[in-house]
């Protein structure tokens, strides 16, 4: 046992797990037991995350961290500083903004050694001597710059690096990353301020989309967008279940004597002296090498792959050593920073507006590497697309294991020519999306062909160019899940509630089994009974389907999904014809005497009327009571000129006729907010993220008799009549 070990507890080598019942406790007897399996686990994480020694098994420590949590539990004890606040708490509306207690600024890079050297030519012309300087070299993360505050040893907040002088207050998201101490070891100063890389390891990263796999979600696409996304979670206990870690490479700020965190930091005079050093000089932390050896006495890890170097050809080299055993580290990097050690000397370099002068990042080349084409499979699209995706052996690209790449198009597998049995190059795109560069060994005669018919439904597969198309429509299974995402989405209908997950829930479930007609037949006892939905979600989403059943001609025929038909075009369509009816009707000749309307778009429009199975689909649709509402013939007057409206929630008309009353007025009414939205006019049981949004970009939120009162103001009459 090491001597900064705790004397006289029970649970730090060895521990018996075999807990009496805590019935059989008093309370004082269970104060007593939680502080010391407190002060064991904080020993334990120490061991683990900065001494990489742990004493005992994953399994020991699994079981007295359980035992805690009974303990507070049961007796109802005050868990402020615990563990086990590592767990999660309430759930949040918003991340607030905070500002930085110092400056955060990037830092410069490149991929080239010249670059490097100039960088340090211009250090040591402009420090004046022209000796050799002496950088401390660490690996460049790729992850999240975090802010975290300790006052008397004890957490008390962390914050996104966000624009470098304000951030997200993440305070209670990363209070659940056991490698972050909730109370700092040894004697730490009043005040301490720390910056620190928030990221994934790669087998968490791994285990982490195998689970979201099985679950029928869509995998993270790299660790960094995995870190943020958690980092950035309203419900704390979501950021707990993530595999998040954290490194500490800076201190930024010291004080002895504790602080409220709202007045911590420098006085005005100073902060562009810390801003050009990410901190002031600290007695006893005079260079960055100092805080490298400091960091791990508070119990703060720090990644053991440092070094501190004499001159730009050592750092050169540390560089290229690391680059070599990259594919060897649980943890993603894309290059090596290069700090000037001295501090003084780093005061004197200074700043640009954006970047430390006395840092460099020496980055990377993207990964490429070898491997066989198991088997190549075929995906169809919510459009019907094709897309020939390449099953490979697994291998490590980037610090992922593939398993999986794209072939993007029949062009590119003729140009490639690749088949199954190739022995291929895999390269990640910006070194994140996988795909198949080359075929470096061909072990196959000619190359893939995608088929003739659609691998789901079996009708026939059509070319537009490289592409290829199933013809089958709305009714192919394949394409299903994703139409009813995109009938209910933004660029459709605007029916709140019903997002990829949603969707992908409700035909999983055989709630949704033939076509977007299905949604209209949704029981709401049924919905009520699936996981994560109960009477009062499963009713507010019947209400909006309900809701949706008179929109504007264009929304609908956005909502269905025609190839290369977007919003705009849609609308431009439905000015043209006027109604369903006509475009069912309509040939290729008269579609493309629609201004924008070229023989191909034209040709996808008449091709889509004129298959039955997307013409059985419209007529369920119209069977279940979806009536499109043809567009209005000329525009009531100009009084809303310039204003652009968004609505949300349930109105005493439906969404569709508000829309279509303001835009009859000249106003824009769009589906999503932005900062170029005017109003946000919310009905009753408003969506959450538009609400989200509107506060965001400081929108006005008005309610319904504030609509009325509004549109008075310009002599409309609300509602219409």
């Amino acid at each position: 046992m090491t001597e900064d070990a705790p004397a006289d507890n029970p649970y730090v080598r060895e521990p018996d797990t075999e807990f009496a019942p805590t019935g059989k406790l008093s309370a004082e007897d269970a104060r007593e037991q939680a502080e010391q399996l407190r002060e064991a686990i904080r020993y334990h994480d120490y061991r683990y995350y900065v001494e990489n020694d742990p004493v005992i098994s994953d399994r020991a420590y699994d079981e007295l961290f359980e035992r805690l949590e009974e303990l507070e539990g049961a007796f109802d004890l005050d868990t402020e500083g615990s563990p086990t606040a590592r767990v999660g708490g309430e759930p949040m509306d918003e991340l607030e903004s905070v500002d930085l207690v110092v400056p955060l600024l990037s830092i410069d890079s490149s991929g080239e050694a010249d670059d490097v050297r100039a960088f340090d030519d211009r250090v040591r012309r402009e420090l004046d001597d022209g000796a050799a300087v002496d950088y401390v070299c660490e690996p460049k993360f790729d992850g999240l710059s975090i802010e975290i505050v300790y006052v008397e040893g004890r957490y008390e907040r962390a914050a996104t690096r966000g624009d470098g002088e304000t951030g997200d207050d993440v305070t209670e998201n990363v209070r659940t990353i056991a490698s972050v101490p909730q109370r700092l070891r040894g004697d730490p100063p009043g005040v301490l301020v720390v910056r620190g890389e928030i990221h994934m390891s790669l087998s968490g990263f791994q285990a982490h989309n195998r689970e979201r796999v099985e679950q029928g979600k869509e995998p993270f696409a790299n660790p960094r967008n995995a870190a943020a996304g958690s980092l950035r979670q309203l419900d704390p206990s979501v950021t707990a279940e993530r595999p998040l870690d954290c490194f500490f490479y800076d201190v930024l700020w010291v004080e002895e004597e504790p602080a409220p965190v709202d007045e911590i930091g420098p006085e005005d005079a100073d902060a562009e002296e810390a801003a050009s050093v990410g901190g002031l000089a600290l007695d006893g932390l005079d260079t960055h090498w100092d805080e490298h050896r400091q960091l791990p006495e508070w119990g703060l890890q720090v990644n053991d792959r440092h070094e501190l170097v004499e001159g730009v050809d050592h750092a050169i080299a540390f560089r290229n050593d690391l680059q070599a055993d990259r594919d060897d580290l649980d943890y993603e990097i894309d290059g090596t920073v290069l700090k000037v050690n001295d501090r003084e000397q780093c005061r004197q370099l200074g700043t640009t507006s954006r970047h430390y002068r006395w840092a460099y990042a020496y980055k990377f080349p993207a990964r490429t590497e070898e491997t066989r084409i198991a088997d190549i499979v075929v995906q169809v699209g919510r459009t019907g697309r094709l897309t020939p995706v390449a099953l490979l052996d697994p291998v490590d690209v980037g610090g992922v294991t593939v398993s999986r790449a794209s072939l993007h198009n029949q062009s590119e597998i003729a140009e490639l020519g690749v088949d199954v049995g190739d022995i291929v190059t895999v390269q990640r795109a910006g070194d994140v999306i996988p795909y198949v560069a080359e075929v470096v060994e061909d072990n196959s005669e000619g190359h893939f062909e995608l088929p003739d018919e659609c691998p789901v439904c079996g009708s026939d597969v059509e070319a537009d160019g490289p592409l290829r198309f199933c013809t089958g429509g709305l009714s192919c299974p394949a394409q299903l899940k994703r139409s009813v995402e995109h009938y209910a989405g933004d660029s459709g209908l605007d029916i709140e509630g019903l997002g990829e997950e949603a969707a992908d829930q409700l035909v999983e479930a055989g709630l949704i089994e033939d076509s977007i007609a299905d949604l209209y037949e949704i029981d709401a006892e049924e919905l009520a009974d699936l996981e994560g939905w109960g009477e009062k979600s499963a009713e507010k989403l019947r209400e909006e389907i309900e809701g949706s059943k008179s929109p504007s001609l264009g929304s609908f025929l956005s909502a269905l999904g025609i190839p290369e038909v977007g919003p705009t075009m849609a609308a431009d369509l439905a000015a043209a014809f006027g109604s369903v009816d006509a475009l069912l009707d309509a040939d290729e000749e008269e579609i493309r005497e629609v201004e924008g309307f070229g023989p191909t778009v034209a040709g996808h429009v008449a091709e889509f009327f004129a298959n039955e199975r997307n013409r059985r689909v419209i007529e369920r649709l119209r069977e279940a009571g979806v009536e499109p509402e043809p567009p209005e013939s000329t525009t009531a007057g100009d009084e809303l000129d310039g204003l652009t409206f968004v609505f949300t929630g349930a109105l005493s008309v439906t969404r569709d006729e508000a829309q279509s009353l303001v835009e009859a007025h000249g106003a824009n009414a769009t589906s999503s907010v932005s900062s170029n939205t005017d109003y946000l006019v919310a009905g009753d049981d408003p969506g959450r993220t538009k609400r989200e949004d509107a506060e965001t970009e400081e929108v006005p939120i008005v309610d319904e008799g504030e609509f009325e009162e509004l549109l008075a103001d310009h002599d409309i009459e609300y509602p219409p009549e």
